[in-house]
């Protein structure tokens, strides 16, 4: 699932010069959209390329009137905001009275319901705006009296459900409940060192774990000249990440990114020496894609060793003629898999209890961790029962 955060951008913030400075901030270190007060949509959408979404007040003009008035209509209206959502007004004992909730259904458009969590009542009024809003901003004041995860469960099937949070640690604990986690947060800080690190707990909580595995090296030999990829991301890779590839698409060996000082070369975070032509590296959406095919702007799986994994967008793609090694590895099951490097001390698989380790320091009996998935594929996708061998 592909998570988003927005940052609170309202009132609560300061004056405007305050929030422009805050939402630039945020749009630099790649923020998903806003949540601002609408006299301030015209202004906000000369900064914000995402989504934009905006407090229904309920006593002035429609946000989006006023939105179609001054520039394009903001993506989401939101309702709640000085109302029964908040707790300025009575929360209703029924749906049926609930102004918030017809208010939603006068809206055209994308819609959103924002409810503070204080007890049975705004939980109820949360589960009823599940049912007419899009999406479903909660903002929690007691952990114990109503758990987010029942929120998820109840209202997650028909609306998104919204987090507001505080910081990384807060949207960590969101995206993680209840094992689905909600659908995105709404970040309430004045602090980019915050933005910035909740962005990254965004984008290692959209990845999909994946189970890792170790095959033992059985042999390796030099195999000579051979035309091999280096792809280079758009983004600094961390010690213990890497892509996965290999010769065959039922086995990808982990290989780590160029992230160690050397004696030969400096380091080079942002890279993965990759493999031949031929192989294959895991992109998005659980698809492999042959190195020779990779192009800047595609997008690519980068794996930690613990199985997290995240996108990366591809800057360039490199493509040279090198001393290539070949590996072959075994698997529990006695399966056999291949993979041809560069046979060069920059390129470091992963061994059990010694971590990154040079291709040519490698011994035989070496543990190698490995993505196995005994399923055919075709044109990169997974297909079922399809015979297909690879040698």
């Amino acid at each position: 699932m592909q998570r988003f955060v927005w940052l609170l951008a309202d009132e609560s913030v300061g004056p405007w010069s305050d929030r422009e400075s805050l939402i630039e901030a945020a749009i630099e270190r790649g923020i998903d959209g806003v949540l601002v007060d609408q006299g301030d949509v015209h202004r906000v959408r000369r900064l914000v390329a995402g989504t934009v979404a905006a407090f229904h007040d309920s006593d002035d003009a429609s946000v989006l009137e006023v939105a179609e008035a001054e520039g394009p209509p903001v993506d989401v209206a939101v309702v709640g905001k000085g109302g029964e959502g908040d707790g300025s007004r009575d929360r209703p004992a029924t749906a049926e009275e609930s102004g918030d909730l017809a208010l939603l259904n006068d809206l055209d458009g994308p819609t959103g319901a924002y409810v503070v969590i204080d007890g049975e009542a705004g939980a109820e009024l949360a589960r009823w705006a599940g049912d007419h809003a899009d999406y479903v901003i909660i903002r929690r004041t007691d952990w114990e009296i109503i758990p987010l995860e029942n929120l998820i469960a109840e209202v997650g099937s028909s609306a998104a459900v919204v987090a507001v949070v505080d910081g990384p640690d807060g949207a960590k604990t969101a995206f993680e409940t209840l094992e689905i986690g909600a659908d995105g947060v709404v970040l309430e800080t004045d602090d980019p060192g915050v933005i910035a690190a909740t962005i990254e707990e965004r984008d290692r909580s959209s990845g999909t774990a994946l189970e890792l595995s170790w095959a033992e090296l059985i042999d390796t030999e030099p195999a000579g000249l051979a035309d091999r990829v280096c792809i280079d991301t758009g983004s600094m890779l961390d010690p213990d990440e890497g892509m996965l590839v290999g010769s065959h698409a039922r086995g990808l060996a982990f290989i780590h990114g160029e992230t160690a000082d050397g004696p030969y070369a400096d380091p080079r975070p942002f890279r993965v020496n990759a493999g031949a032509v031929h192989a294959y590296v895991l992109v998005p959406d659980g698809r492999t894609k042959y190195l020779a095919e990779v192009r800047a702007g595609d997008r690519v799986i980068v794996a930690n060793t613990a199985g997290e994994t995240r996108e990366a967008v591809v800057g360039r793609s490199k493509l040279e003629r090198r001393p290539m090694r070949r590996l072959s590895l075994q698997t529990d099951d006695g399966d056999i898999i291949e993979l041809l490097v560069q046979e060069a001390e920059t390129v470091r698989v992963h061994v059990r209890d010694r971590g990154a380790v040079p291709v040519t320091d490698l011994e035989i009996g070496d543990p190698i961790a490995i993505r196995y998935e005994d399923i055919p594929r075709h044109f990169g996708a997974p297909v079922e029962g399809e015979m297909l061998i690879e040698r």
